[in-house]
């Protein structure tokens, strides 16, 4: 890493400077809720349905810098009572999504129950609590995530340089893929 680099990565405080401590960070993207056999019975992985009220507990437990969990829109009612009070639901909105025939109403978003991440500074942006992308066709994985999506996910985290974020279901590897890009760009905006 470079000098200006690093000097990037520096925030004054009384004349002295002091380093951004790294931050660990989880995304959890497993099989909804009674979704895991319909789709993922074939996997080498599958290993039936994921005990949810475990996984929540295992985040709130081992990421205390911050967690995202994805899930369905149906489900939500069942998972919110097993979240700390401080959880936010954020929204992947999908303006094309399937529209089956045999559903009165399409599945046109998905929410993401958020917590934690890394403080704002003063003059960085703040991001929304929603991000609108299309779904992915053709990854070879049901439900692998847009780039959109990542690049949201990983600004409400506040994600930077020197962070960990575990992807704990990786799919496709679109998380991992994606971070790579994002931890490489510049700060569009400084303090």
């Amino acid at each position: 890493m470079s000098e200006s680099v690093r000097d990037q990565l520096h925030l004054e405080t009384d004349r002295s400077v002091v380093m951004k401590a790294a931050m660990r960070f989880a995304y959890a993207d497993p099989p909804y809720p009674g979704k895991s056999r319909k789709h993922y019975k074939d996997h080498p992985d599958y290993g039936g349905e994921v005990d949810h009220a475990a996984l929540i507990e295992m985040l709130m437990r081992e990421f205390p810098d911050g967690w995202a969990l994805s899930t369905n829109s149906t489900v939500l009612k069942d998972l919110l009572p097993l979240c700390p009070e401080d959880i936010r639901i954020g929204a992947w909105v999908k303006p094309f999504a399937v529209f089956k025939p045999h559903v009165s109403v399409t599945y046109g978003w998905e929410p993401v129950l958020f917590r934690g991440g890394r403080k704002r500074q003063k003059g960085e942006r703040t991001p929304a609590d929603w991000v609108k992308a299309n779904i992915t066709m053709g990854q070879g994985t049901v439900g692998a995530k847009p780039e959109q999506f990542c690049y949201w996910l990983f600004n409400i985290l506040n994600i930077q340089e020197g962070d960990d974020l575990i992807d704990l279901f990786p799919g496709s590897g679109a998380i991992g893929r994606y971070l790579e890009i994002w931890k490489r760009q510049p700060a569009l905006f400084t303090v």
